[in-house]
């Protein structure tokens, strides 16, 4: 019976809340049109089951679109549409977490206003257009040529910090047909920046269905791995060495 209570203290003691972001923001240019990425939430899903089998509590803010794991009693889930809206969510929630597992695709920049280049070739000042918005539900495909605005979104991962200067951050990097060199030098960059324990960089030309080479860009220490289970193993392990 002592053995019995003894392990089970220790599972419970072990126990981490974690928050995990995941899949693609979209941001709308009108009701029926919006700018948006390629990220299914598929690592984010397996991150996720990968943490729950391990006994942790998971809140997964995700997207509608984005593939997502069964219900399980350790998981929430919430969904989101753009960059306001996460931004909102993690603000509300980042506080309650002692780990932050940031795998969603963020959009950049999000879109203030779409015309005509008529409209545009007529005004002396292009600023202008950054003030104003399109109040049509859907706006007239009649030109034959579009301008879209867009401003830049805030840079959410550089906000976590402030929100909840204790918890342990895992930030993602990708970019697209680097040399490694580049590629752990901007994770490195981010690694600083942001204050994160870890950042996960990839290379959008390394995956593919069975393939997902990532590093994992730490202060003192390099690891690669192969493929999305393998980031979600070695993910589990940073993270419970986190509570030893």
């Amino acid at each position: 019976m002592l053995s019995f209570y003894l392990t089970f203290i220790f599972v419970y003691n072990s126990a981490m809340k974690i928050l995990v972001t995941s899949g693609g923001t979209s941001e709308a240019i009108d009701s029926v049109r919006s700018i948006t990425n390629h990220s299914t939430g598929r690592l984010g899903k397996i991150i996720t089951e990968t943490l729950l089998a391990a006994g942790h509590e998971v809140c997964l803010i995700t997207t509608k679109r984005a593939v997502k794991p069964e219900a399980h009693p350790n998981l929430s889930i919430r969904e989101i549409d753009n960059t306001n809206d996460l931004l909102v969510e993690m603000q509300e929630r980042v506080q309650e977490y002692q780990i932050l597992v940031h795998s969603m695709a963020v959009s950049d920049y999000t879109p203030v206003y779409m015309t005509g280049f008529e409209e545009v070739q007529a005004s002396s000042n292009l600023e202008e257009f950054l003030s104003k918005q399109n109040h049509q539900t859907k706006i007239s495909s009649n030109d034959e040529v579009q301008i879209l605005f867009l401003k830049k979104t805030p840079k959410i991962i550089s906000l976590v910090k402030e929100w909840n200067p204790s918890i342990h951050l895992i930030g993602f990097k990708l970019l697209v047909d680097v040399t490694e060199y580049h590629l752990i030098e901007v994770a490195r960059q981010s690694l600083i920046k942001n204050q994160a324990d870890l950042i996960i960089a990839n290379d959008l030309t390394q995956i593919s269905a069975n393939q997902h080479r990532a590093i994992f860009v730490e202060k003192d220490q390099l690891q690669t791995v192969q493929t999305k289970e393998e980031i979600a193993e070695l993910l589990l392990e940073k993270i419970q060495a986190y509570d030893s």
